[in-house]
């Protein structure tokens, strides 16, 4: 795997696990994803797949295309805050990385 499929591959777990986070702390579903959840999480993971940046993208609150709807935009955000600083403590290095990425400057060629 290239360091390329890495980084993509890297942000779909970001995003999968802080909404994962948010779900179980704010929804009664069992351990698995609420249905609101789970379709946040499949949409995020599209919007990562169907980048027009590639790997190359920049953090998605630093991008010049906001290919997220509004609503949708909305929704990641209050995820981010509540899992945010939470992934400081369960999950340190992917924490570390995603905050790496935001502070990059974007490459956008």
């Amino acid at each position: 795997m290239t360091r390329q499929e890495r980084r993509l591959a890297r942000e779909r777990v970001t995003i999968s696990l802080m909404i994962r986070m948010y779900c179980s702390a704010h929804h009664d579903c069992a351990g698995a994803l609420c249905g609101d959840c789970a379709a946040l999480e499949a949409y995020a993971l599209q919007r990562v797949e169907k980048c027009p940046f590639g790997w190359r993208k920049p953090a998605c609150a630093k991008c010049p295309i906001h290919c997220y709807k509004p609503d949708m935009r909305e929704r990641v955000r209050v995820v981010m805050r509540y899992a945010g600083p939470r992934m400081l403590l369960s999950h340190p290095v992917l924490a570390l990385l995603h905050l790496l990425d935001g502070a990059r400057r974007p490459q956008l060629r």
